[in-house]
């Protein structure tokens, strides 16, 4: 992609019953505000029928949506987060990235589980896919989304850890788009590393806790109110072999 530099595919992923996530199915990215129209054709050529933007609405405001004037997408607006993380404490902030980002997390599942509910609820929906969920950088929200995701589907525990440490591959070039802008470019400046850590530990601490708790991810998302049927039209969809 020219205009969105954490698109990918979460399709190839064994499972723990030797199934694989399927290709160009499903999706994660960062912003998809500054697309091109090279990017938009290979959006055309997948089929791309939904996208689900996890932002606050100031961010829309501020970076852009996804051009559905170009493409004629079924797009959803479902804010995870009340805020950014640019409000939390500064005892917060000061925590190792493990840490940090190990209870920045736990707060998001605890705190976001209806909005997680209701992207189940989208994705597994008739004749939503191929479908892509994003965020600003595609690392936390869309992050956990994936791992919630993957997990409901049985995808293998390290696979899960390993797709979402792929986003620090993309970081440097989702940083210097943001910089582009002098207001953000100070905000970033001023941030903790660990803001732009995609830190595979923290994931793993995250699991840990999960499986104590439920069981399995896809035991906590029905817990949480995802329902059944969702759920196996998610595997009849994404799932093969």
């Amino acid at each position: 992609m020219e205009g969105a530099f954490n698109f990918r595919d979460l399709g190839g992923y064994p499972t723990t019953d030797g199934r694989t996530t399927k290709w160009r199915t499903l999706f994660r990215s960062d912003g998809l505000g500054e697309l091109s129209d090279t990017d938009l054709e290979c959006l055309r050529a997948i089929g791309l029928r939904r996208v689900i933007d996890l932002r606050l609405e100031r961010e829309i405001a501020e970076r852009g949506r996804f051009p559905v004037d170009k493409h004629a997408v079924e797009f959803h607006h479902l804010s995870i987060l009340d805020q950014t993380w640019d409000n939390f404490g500064e005892d917060i902030k000061r925590l190792p990235v493990t840490e940090f980002l190990h209870r920045a997390y736990s707060s998001m599942l605890r705190d976001g589980a209806p909005k997680f509910v209701e992207a189940f609820h989208l994705l597994g929906s008739p004749d939503a896919l191929p479908a892509v969920f994003h965020c600003a950088a595609g690392k936390d929200r869309t992050g956990i989304l994936a791992v919630l995701v993957l997990g409901a589907l049985g995808v293998e525990r390290e696979s899960i850890v390993a797709d979402y440490a792929l986003t620090s591959r993309a970081m440097s070039s989702i940083l210097a788009r943001l910089s582009s802008n002098p207001e953000r470019a100070a905000k970033i400046s001023q941030a903790p590393p660990s803001f732009f850590a995609a830190d595979g530990d923290a994931i793993r601490l995250l699991l840990d806790d999960i499986e104590r708790t439920h069981g399995s991810v896809r035991a906590m998302v029905l817990a949480f109110g995802v329902d059944e049927a969702s759920l196996v039209r998610l595997e009849e969809h994404l799932l093969v072999g």
